[in-house]
């Protein structure tokens, strides 16, 4: 495009100016969808890929000085060869162990383990017998995470589905544009936690932080403790019956289940003022922030 100027520039017709920049003026097609599930499937519906395990086979190794990723691929090693029980011994806090597991699978880790553990899930019911780091079951689709410690920041950060449960406290910005599933913390959590949420219930069985469920879209925080502060758009609700009903069921198998029982928890949701919030007059929309 050299010794163009401006004004030839802007002389041109919008496609003419488009390919002088070295752009592309075509409308995108986009992609063919893939299908990832088979239709004929009558119990359920798994990839086409995934292996099928028998979950009385059981096997474990210790990590000893094998890398994230070839402990990794050691896990899908032993899922092709029919393995459904995997125990993994000495994670020693290695980062992005257990990751993309989109098959069934009993999965224990005995130990802690870094950031990033367990993410972009689908099925899996795995067991952490220590801490996990930053961001564990991000992107969780399906399947059962349970840690027996504590947990960092980022905990269930956009998960979709499945139960994620920390029997201890978290950090900062639990369930944080968390698209469904539960995610149930047996201890205390941080500042903005549910920040941005959009489907799903968290279930906090002690205190929560500053600005809880900030800017939520929709779903359900349930806090046993104190609540430091709402965030921008929660709001507190009646806690029903059939609130006491679910949270009784789902806290009793992890142990979590108060002893007075669960009439002591708070329930919010989004008061769905930020749902129309560009139609909003500015003296409006200080009022909500």
């Amino acid at each position: 495009m050299a010794g163009m100027t401006d004004d030839s520039l802007r002389s041109m017709s919008q496609d003419d100016r488009a390919r002088a920049l070295g752009m592309m003026s075509e409308q995108l097609g986009g992609r063919s969808m893939f299908v990832e599930f088979d239709e004929s499937a009558e119990e359920r519906f798994t990839y086409p890929w995934a292996p099928d395990v028998d979950f009385n086979k059981r096997t474990e190794f210790d990590t000893g000085e094998l890398s994230s990723t070839e402990i990794n691929r050691k896990i899908r090693d032993l899922m092709s060869e029919g393995y459904g029980t995997i125990v993994v011994r000495n994670p020693r806090g290695r980062h992005s162990l257990g990751v993309g597991i989109l098959s069934r699978l009993n999965l224990v880790f005995e130990g802690s383990l870094g950031y990033f553990g367990v993410g972009l899930i689908d099925g899996p019911n795995v067991r952490i017998n220590g801490r996990v780091g930053w961001s564990c079951g991000e992107n969780m689709m399906s399947g059962t995470v349970v840690i027996e410690k504590n947990a960092g920041s980022t905990f269930g950060a956009a998960i979709r589905g499945g139960d994620l449960v920390c029997k201890g406290s978290v950090g900062s910005r639990t369930g944080i544009d968390m698209k469904g599933g539960t995610v149930i913390v047996g201890g205390d959590t941080g500042a903005l936690s549910g920040f941005m949420m959009q489907r799903g219930r968290m279930v906090i069985c002690g205190n929560a932080g500053k600005n809880l469920g900030d800017s939520m879209y929709d779903g359900t925080i349930f806090v046993g403790g104190e609540i430091q502060s709402l965030g921008v758009d929660a709001v507190p609700a009646e806690l029903t019956e059939l609130d006491r009903a679910w949270l009784t069921r789902k806290l009793i198998p992890h142990g979590l289940l108060p002893q007075d029982g669960v009439g002591c928890f708070t329930k919010i949701v989004a008061g769905k003022q930020l749902w129309n919030y560009d139609n909003l007059e500015p003296t409006e929309k200080k009022l909500i922030l």
